[in-house]
């Protein structure tokens, strides 16, 4: 742990964080609003509005863009009752069946799913339980209902998985979709409209705020709610469908995912909610981090091809209970593809049942940190309960 300043709190070595990052996470803690301090995760890189691996803890306002435009975004993970010895010697039959009941990429389902039916009925019951909630998700995004069940591109994956005692672990990485994109950037938007309306100047842009008390302020939170819940129902249901894929892999027939589960995990990495912390009540907005009350679990994962890690929390109040997310990028994306081809890709997935794509050479480890590293920084916010090492790959383009 290293102190920056009485308003930045760091858990890596300072040394090790880009200068644009750095100055990101210095402009944000300079805001009136911020409790105490930020806190900034192993894992950090430069962001949108904050720095990914940020946690931000506010009194009487909160920053849209620090969230991020993928409201909700997160990981969850499932722990079966099987073992290696249950898997066939080619995983590829797996991954193409786990294709077709999920989509990836930009796609969506293309009606609403018997499946996600009860869970797009859930959604409708809290939208219309919101209270003043004039603007209706339909009225943002006429297919949300058809992104129930789908997993999206860029870093969002689904892996198979096994831990030190060679159980099959399912894990999946996903988040609001494009609802919960639509949401954010309104609202990104309109608190730079407020900034402008009262010549407030800020040092960057995407820091505008809402203020609490505020029309535009409940709206937003009426939003990133339901989109949050959108994200963490989102993952269920295609955790669901992985299982039905699991169902006919072990039992020959479906009907028997119940009898697959031995543990499931789901929690957030992109979010903002209420929490007390030294005796305060406060808007804890986390960035690319997880909540890590003690005892806790989470989910960090790796990179393509790297370990994840199944943690449970030790309640650090200098971290506002959270920890890392995952890797965290290294290079962006258009300098990874001008570093790295299809040779690193395929050394870098040896041995993993995959889809082979030049689209996904901005995913490789070497795009990301040392997931090891972040781990080793990590040692004072999570205990390290599972070991995973993928054994097969779910991406989109």
């Amino acid at each position: 742990m290293n102190k920056i300043n009485d308003k930045v709190i760091c858990f890596l070595d300072p040394a090790d964080i880009e200068p644009n990052a750095m100055r990101q996470i210095e402009n944000l803690s300079k805001l009136p609003f911020i409790f105490h301090h930020v806190a900034v995760m192993p894992d950090c890189h430069l962001g949108k509005g904050a720095t990914v691996g940020s946690v931000i803890a506010t009194k009487g306002a909160i920053v849209p863009a620090a969230v991020g435009v993928d409201i909700g975004c997160g990981m969850i993970a499932v722990k079966t009752k099987f073992g290696v010895e249950h898997l066939p010697d080619s995983l590829k039959e797996v991954r193409e069946g786990i294709e077709r009941r999920i989509p990836t990429g930009f796609g969506v389902n293309g009606k609403i799913q018997p499946t996600a039916e009860v869970r797009v009925r859930e959604l409708y019951g809290y939208s219309n339980s919101q209270p003043s909630r004039t603007i209706q998700p339909d009225d943002i995004d006429r297919r949300w209902q058809q992104a129930v069940g789908s997993l999206g591109g860029g870093n969002h994956f689904i892996e198979i998985c096994l831990d030190e005692s060679d159980h099959i672990w399912v894990v999946l990485h996903s988040g609001s979709r494009g609802i919960g994109n639509k949401m954010a950037q309104a609202h990104i938007e309109k608190a730079k409209g407020i900034m402008k309306r009262y010549f407030i100047d800020l040092p960057d842009p995407d820091l505008a705020y809402l203020v609490d008390g505020t029309e535009e302020f409940s709206a937003y939170i009426r939003d990133l709610l339901w989109a949050q819940k959108f994200a963490l129902l989102n993952r269920e249901e295609m955790m669901d469908r992985v299982m039905t894929e699991l169902s006919y892999l072990f039992f020959k027939d479906g009907g028997h995912e119940k009898e697959i589960e031995e543990e499931r995990i789901n929690c957030h990495h992109n979010f903002s909610q209420k929490e007390n912390h030294m005796g305060s009540n406060v808007w804890v907005t986390r960035k690319g981090a997880i909540q890590m009350r003690q005892g806790q679990m989470g989910v960090i994962p790796g990179s393509m091809g790297t370990n994840s890690y199944i943690v449970s929390g030790l309640e650090n109040p200098v971290a506002f209970h959270s920890a890392p997310h995952g890797a965290g990028r290294r290079f962006s994306r258009m300098e990874a593809r001008r570093r790295f081809n299809m040779s690193d890709f395929d050394a870098a997935m040896a041995g993993i049942e995959h889809r082979r794509s030049d689209k996904l050479i901005d995913e490789l480890p070497g795009a990301y940190k040392d997931i090891g590293a972040v781990m080793e920084n990590s040692k004072d916010l999570v205990k390290i309960e599972h070991t995973l090492k993928q054994i097969l790959n779910v991406k989109g383009d």
